[in-house]
């Protein structure tokens, strides 16, 4: 179980390559660490001077909401909305990080402000605070790109964010007025809108032998035939009137 690693691109498991995907794993756990201590700080800042940043949320269509945009992920209600978001962001993120390494910056970061962007547009009119837009749109992404890319590993991704977060699903409603249900949709739709437009980066489908030995087959058919043409060329055998 200690040499246990998930390859959605299968080889020989050698030492090295448990090596290398073990400092991956590591290194796919620097950004979300860093960005947890971040708003735990906020929160216990928060705490010690008896105050609440919610002001630095963002605020659907006025400018002194913009700021929300970059500061509103790093602010939560209470230490119950902390946590919860907490748990989810370090498996989203780590999984991101990990399975779309050469992309998942790039990715965080789009899908931060894009996020908070489509909430300024389009979010009721109240202070909106949390990281939520962010996991949900983290969780879109990879369930999403998973779909687009047809491939069957990170299907296997996407099936696993279906079985851990499908309960996020309902957060896309407004059943309870107090949560920001436009902030998940908006995240939704950013990473969506993600997925679709690194479909084609990021880990690349793995042919399997059986397919290449379809396509070998076919080239060989089609070469038999072309042959076959040259030596027995088409004809009108038509009697001439």
């Amino acid at each position: 179980m200690a040499n246990f690693i998930f390859r959605y691109y299968p080889h020989p498991a050698s030492p090295e390559y448990i090596s290398l995907e073990k400092k991956i794993f590591k290194y796919s756990l620097v950004l979300p660490i860093l960005f947890l201590i971040i708003i735990w700080m906020v929160k216990i800042a928060e705490v010690m001077l008896g105050t609440s940043f919610y002001k630095l949320g963002v605020y659907p269509r006025h400018l002194n909401g913009l700021v929300g945009i970059i500061t509103s992920p790093l602010i939560h209600a209470n230490f119950k909305h902390l946590i919860a978001n907490s748990s989810s962001f370090l498996v989203l993120s780590t999984a991101l990080f990990f399975f779309y390494r050469k992309l998942a910056f790039r990715i965080f970061i789009l899908n931060y402000l894009m996020s908070g962007i489509f909430l300024w547009l389009g979010g009721r009119e109240l202070w909106h605070i949390g990281a939520s837009g962010i996991i949900y749109g983290m969780a879109a992404f990879l369930l999403f790109s998973g779909i687009f890319k047809q491939d069957l590993r990170l299907l296997t991704i996407s099936l696993i964010v279906i079985f851990l977060y499908g309960g996020l699903f309902w957060g896309l409603f407004p059943i309870e007025p107090r949560i920001s249900w436009e902030g998940h949709l908006m995240g939704t739709f950013s990473g969506i809108i993600l997925s679709l437009l690194f479909y084609k980066k990021g880990p690349r489908r793995k042919s399997f032998e059986w397919e290449n030995e379809t396509d070998e087959e076919e080239e060989d058919q089609t070469d038999d035939e072309n042959q076959e043409n040259a030596e027995y060329p088409f004809f009108d055998d038509s009697n001439d009137q």
